[in-house]
C-alpha cells in the first residue's frame, strides 16, 4: 500500500511537472517586478522578413501617432534597403482588436500584405483590472485576425501592448490602480505570447522593455521621466523607440549596418556589403554607402527624445552597428574624426572594433537621414487620411473601389519622395594619433 502511495504521487508530480517549470521572462531583482509573472516570449530564430515584403503595421492609437511606425519604416528603408520592404501604417485611435477584425478586409488585406505586425490590447483591457471577460474578447478577436492574415497568405508579427504610467484621467472606465493596469497589462501580454505559440506566428514583446526601460529610466533619470507617455498612456519618441526595438528585434534583423576596416601600416581598407571604399591611405578612408546608420539625436534625459529611448533597451547593439576596424593603430589613444566630430579610442579598442552609430549622435549620415524620415512621415500621415477620412467617409461609402483607386494615386508620389531621397552618402574616417593630453 506504502509502495502504491509512492508510485501514484510520483506520477502525480511527474504529470503537473510542466506547468512547475513554466520559463518565465527574466527580470530585474528589485522589488517592483517581484508581482509581475511574464512567459517567457519565444525567441525569434531567424530573419521573418523576404525580399519584397509589404508590411503592414496595425495597432490603435499608439500605431497611429505614426512614432514607432515611422522608425520602423525608415528604418527598414535605409538600413536594410537591400530587403527592399514596403510599408503602411494602420493605426486607428481608440481601436479594440475586434475593432480591426472587422475593418482588416476593407482598409488593409486589399493592398495584399505580405507580412503584418499588430499592437493591441491597451484599449481591450479596458483600463481595469483582469477580468477573463476581456481578455476572452481580445483572445478570440486576436486568434481570428491572425487567422484572416494568415488564410490571405500574410505572415503575422503579434505584438503585446506597452505599459501604462499614471491611471489616465481622460478615460472614464479606468478604475484600479497604476498597478492594478499593468498587471492587467501582464496578463494581455501572455496571452500573446500564447497565441504566437498555438498559430506558430512571431511574437513582439512591448511590455517587458517598457515595463523594465521605464523603471530603469525614473532611476537613472528622474521620476518625471514617463516612457508611457506624459498622459500616461501614449508614448513619446523615447517609448516608441522601446516599441519599434521589440517589433524590428522580433523580425529577426540582425543590426549590421556595416564594417569598414583600414589598416594603419599600409593604408589598404575593405567594406562589407552596403559600402564602397572609394580611396584609402594610412590613417584615412573615404567611402561611399548606400546603407545608413539609423540616426537620432537629443538628450539622454528626455522622454521625448529617440536618442534617450536608445539608452534603455540594446538598439544600438542589437540593431544599429556601423563598426570602424582599424588594424595597426599607433600605440596609445588615437583620434578618430567622422563629419565635424571626433572622438579617442585606444588601439585595442580600435583593433576589436567601435561602433560608429552609436558613439557618433551627429555624422555623415545624418541630413541623408533626416530627409528619408521627413519623406516617410508625410506618406504614413497621407495613410491615416486615405484609410480613416476616405475610405470610410463620404467618398469611401459611394464607391469604395473608385476611391481606394484615386488615393492610391494620391500616394504614389509620396512613395516615390521616399525613394529619391534615398541615396548615396559619401564619408571619410580619420584616424590620427591622439595628441592632446
Amino acid at each position: 500500500m506504502i509502495r502504491h502511495t509512492r508510485c501514484l504521487i510520483l506520477v502525480v508530480v511527474a504529470l503537473a511537472s510542466p506547468l512547475f517549470a513554466q520559463p518565465w521572462e527574466p527580470l530585474p531583482a528589485d522589488p517592483y517586478f517581484a508581482t509581475y509573472k511574464l512567459v517567457q516570449a519565444p525567441p525569434c530564430k531567424e530573419l521573418l522578413l523576404k525580399g519584397g515584403d509589404k508590411l503592414a503595421i496595425c495597432g490603435d492609437s499608439i500605431t497611429e501617432n505614426k512614432m514607432y511606425s515611422r522608425i520602423m519604416e525608415t528604418y527598414l528603408t535605409v538600413c536594410v534597403p537591400q530587403l527592399h520592404v514596403t510599408v503602411r501604417q494602420f493605426g486607428w485611435s481608440g481601436e479594440k482588436a475586434p475593432g480591426f477584425l472587422a475593418r482588416m478586409e476593407n482598409d488593409v488585406l486589399r493592398f495584399g500584405p505580405t507580412i503584418a505586425t499588430t499592437c493591441y490590447g491597451m484599449n481591450d483591457h479596458n483600463y481595469q483590472p483582469y477580468q477573463e471577460e476581456y481578455a476572452k474578447t481580445y483572445r478570440d478577436a486576436s486568434r481570428a485576425v491572425i487567422e484572416s492574415f494568415k488564410k490571405h497568405g500574410t505572415r503575422v508579427i503579434q505584438g503585446s501592448p506597452g505599459t501604462v504610467g499614471k491611471m489616465p484621467s481622460w478615460v472614464q472606465r479606468a478604475k484600479g490602480t497604476v498597478e492594478d493596469l499593468n498587471h492587467s497589462l501582464a496578463e494581455f501580454r501572455n496571452i500573446g505570447v500564447g497565441l504566437a505559440g498555438e498559430e506558430q506566428v512571431g511574437f513582439a514583446d512591448v511590455f517587458c522593455p517598457m515595463l523594465v526601460g521605464g523603471f530603469e529610466a525614473k532611476r537613472r533619470y528622474s521620476d518625471s521621466y514617463m516612457i508611457a507617455g506624459k498622459d500616461g498612456v501614449h508614448p513619446g519618441l523615447a517609448g516608441h523607440l522601446v516599441m519599434a526595438y521589440a517589433f524590428l528585434k522580433a523580425m529577426g534583423l540582425d543590426g549590421q549596418i556595416g564594417t569598414i576596416t583600414l589598416d594603419m601600416a599600409d593604408g589598404t581598407a575593405t567594406a562589407s556589403e552596403g559600402h564602397r571604399v572609394l580611396a584609402a591611405e594610412p590613417g584615412r578612408v573615404e567611402i561611399e554607402s548606400s546603407r545608413y546608420p539609423f540616426c537620432a539625436t537629443g538628450p539622454a534625459n528626455d522622454d521625448s527624445s529617440i536618442r534617450s529611448g536608445m539608452t534603455l533597451v540594446p538598439f544600438n547593439d542589437r540593431l544599429n552597428r556601423l563598426m570602424l576596424v582599424v588594424r595597426n593603430a599607433p600605440p596609445g589613444r588615437c583620434r578618430v574624426t567622422w563629419g565635424d566630430t571626433s572622438k579617442t579610442y585606444t588601439a585595442e579598442e580600435l583593433a576589436t572594433g567601435v561602433n560608429l552609430a552609436a558613439d557618433f549622435e551627429v555624422n555623415p549620415f545624418s541630413e541623408a537621414f533626416k530627409r528619408v524620415d521627413e519623406a516617410v512621415a508625410k506618406k504614413q500621415a497621407y495613410e491615416t487620411r486615405q484609410v480613416k477620412d476616405l475610405f470610410h467617409g463620404p467618398e469611401g461609402q459611394a464607391d469604395m473601389e473608385t476611391t481606394a483607386a484615386l488615393t492610391e494615386k494620391a500616394r504614389t508620389p509620396l512613395v516615390n519622395a521616399v525613394n529619391t531621397a534615398f541615396v548615396p552618402v559619401r564619408h571619410t574616417i580619420a584616424i590620427k594619433p591622439d595628441t592632446e593630453r
